[in-house]
């Protein structure tokens, strides 16, 4: 599915990579979902432009001279648009593209914080790395090529990676005069077909590596963050080039974690782990030393002493261990727990925050011509999944201007805002049909709109699944009958996702606005609220009093049982927003009232 994403979000001015845990097929307990957005206006090179360039393209030289290795400055070489005079610092007569300000230029409502090289949000797990490209392998590297005998990593393999080249995130080394003004050298793509080539058991010994370090050394302030995963990766780089690809064998599963471990307690005793790509960067130096390597290689040494026991010392190994000794598992647990962990997951969750940050439209566009061109069904349905989360996000800022006084381009416009809609109702089993009853509603097709949303209502049934939620044992029960389903088919028939409008939704309703403290953040509703305050409204226009008042009553209902409503402060407040217009419309001015200081409540809990 990443792969999937990346390719339906990249284009000609972009490319999107899912790196970290996420990127290698490994979602982590706790794991941010980490993106690479490589932008192509600015076009990175390690030697000076002599002829063929683009005029359109700003080139920035490398220079490497007094950084640290691993680190480079971006100087100016040829032709700075007038858009990136705001990125340049001027030193010693040259022009330095600033990592910082580049960095703080970006932020957005979307990433409104900066946590190392990405632009981050306070609510949400995604990490987002704006970065640039050279297409050329850097001489810094050079020696990697031919540094390896043995058959890791094939020669294949090597030059794929020599020929997608280098990445530059935007940081410095902490604590050098030219900090703002670094940038570090990635080999992210590179790191992420390295790991595509390992064998099960060398994944194995990573993702335990990795639980080790995050549920058991990390939960120890004293060096909670000495080490991170990036340490163990290239641990396991280095390991898995230097023995021959004939011992990480499934049976050979224990010393090989075993030799991994060792592997980390000799480079803390000495203070070195070199760089993968680069070893004249230690990644250890001024980090791992005085008391705290002390404290860190005497908890290691420690661990390492109880042999493979040591990975029971994580709840999610030994929770598990023990489930086993207990009773038989059936292959439907796994199951049950796979779309557990899914609905839980970040990678899920993160999905329509990241549409949010693109181009809609041509992301839509681009998933259209890709599923036309996939052959493979299962690849084809994850393509379907996308694009109909994507489709909600098109047909909101599709115009219907019904001022316009050439009723066939009204007609057009009416059609392809509905064509799209109907796009949007294969991800789940009940926003894409309420998106397309606000388009009725928006448009004053009421009755329409009324029977898209009692077919809705009627799909809100009590064993269907949400995001964050808990598996019911009615869920569970549903769930022992789809065992087959994908989990793309099987959102389809019983996830209800919530409802997310744009800040410059075209098809919320207008009486959302009748809320000044509504924002961009807070346009995302339980489907289940959302369903009756929609239909309240459409009640209110056709002057159906009755059929207000058990619309109203729905809706409160639904509030109280948090009936499919994550639980999670920012739904249920805005939940009580809905209630709030709701009975402020109806005349209902104190309850209004009340309903409006529980959304105060909720959202600063």
């Amino acid at each position: 599915m990443n792969a999937v994403r990346d390719n339906l979000q990249s284009n000609k001015d972009v490319t999107f990579i899912t790196s970290g845990s996420f990127g290698e097929g490994l979602e982590m307990r706790g794991s941010d979902l980490d993106i690479m957005i490589v932008s192509y206006r600015h076009n990175v090179v390690y030697e000076d432009v002599q002829t063929c360039f683009n005029p359109k393209m700003t080139y920035l030289l490398m220079e490497t001279d007094d950084v640290k290795p691993c680190y480079t400055l971006l100087k100016l070489e040829k032709n700075r648009s007038p858009k990136d005079f705001i990125f340049f610092e001027d030193q010693n007569d040259n022009q330095y593209f600033s990592s910082a300000l580049f960095k703080q230029c970006l932020l957005s409502d979307v990433t409104n914080t900066i946590h190392g090289p990405c632009l981050s949000n306070t609510t949400v797990e995604l990490d987002l790395a704006v970065c640039l490209h050279c297409k050329t392998w850097i001489y810094p590297a050079l020696q990697w090529i031919t540094r390896s005998s043995n058959s890791w990593p094939s020669n294949d393999i090597k030059q794929s990676i020599i020929k997608h080249g280098v990445l530059f995130v935007p940081i410095g080394v902490k604590g050098s005069p030219k900090e703002d003004i670094e940038w570090r050298v990635s080999f992210s793509v590179g790191e992420k077909l390295l790991i595509n080539t390992f064998t099960h058991t060398q994944l194995l010994c990573y993702a335990l590596f990795k639980i080790v370090l995050k549920d058991v050394v990390a939960t120890y302030s004293e060096y909670k963050d000495l080490l991170c995963s990036y340490f163990l990766k290239t641990i396991m780089f280095w390991l898995s080039e230097e023995l021959p690809q004939s011992v990480w064998k499934p049976y050979n599963m224990i010393p090989c974690f075993m030799r991994c471990f060792n592997r980390l307690i000799y480079c803390v005793e000495h203070s070195v782990c070199l760089h993968y790509f680069i070893p004249d960067n230690n990644l250890f130096e001024n980090k791992i030393e005085g008391r705290s390597r002390e404290i860190l290689l005497e908890k290691l040494s420690t661990l390492y002493s109880y042999g493979w026991r040591c990975i029971l010392f994580s709840d999610q190994i030994s929770n598990f261990y023990v489930s086993i000794w207990n009773f038989q598992l059936e292959p439907r647990i796994f199951y049950v727990d796979d779309v557990n962990k899914i609905l839980n997951s970040t990678f899920t969750n993160c999905n329509n925050l990241r549409f949010k940050t693109l181009s809609v439209q041509k992301t839509f566009e681009n998933g259209l011509c890709q599923t036309l061109r996939c052959q493979q069904p299962s690849i084809k349905d994850v393509y379907k999944y996308f694009i109909s989360m994507c489709s909600s996000g098109h047909a909101q800022r599709v115009s219907l201007d019904t001022t316009l006084s050439n009723n066939k381009n009204l007609n057009k416009q009416y059609k392809s805002c509905l064509s799209t809609l109907l796009q949007n109702v294969y991800h789940d089993a009940v926003s894409g049909w309420l998106m397309l009853a606000s388009f009725f509603y928006k448009t004053k097709q009421y009755s329409k709109a009324l029977y898209v949303i009692r077919y809705s209502i009627s799909k809100c049934t009590p064993e269907k699944l949400f995001p964050y939620s808990t598996i019911s044992d009615d869920q569970l029960l549903n769930l022992n009958s789809c065992q087959k389903t994908s989990f793309v088919k099987l959102g389809k028939i019983m996830l209800v996702d919530d409802i997310r409008f744009e800040s410059d939704s075209l098809l919320a309703p207008d009486e959302l606005q009748m809320v000044d403290s509504i924002s961009d953040d807070l346009l995302l509703f339980p489907s289940t609220a959302y369903a009756y305050f929609l239909e309240f409204l459409c009640h209110y226009h056709l002057n159906y009093d009755r059929q207000c008042q058990d619309s109203i009553q729905g809706l409160k209902l639904v509030i109280e049982e948090n009936y499919l409503i994550t639980s999670r402060n920012m739904l249920e407040a805005n939940s009580y927003i809905l209630l709030g217009i709701a009975l402020q419309l109806f005349g209902h001015y104190e309850s209004a009232r009340q309903a409006f200081l529980q959304y105060d409540y909720w959202s600063v809990e």
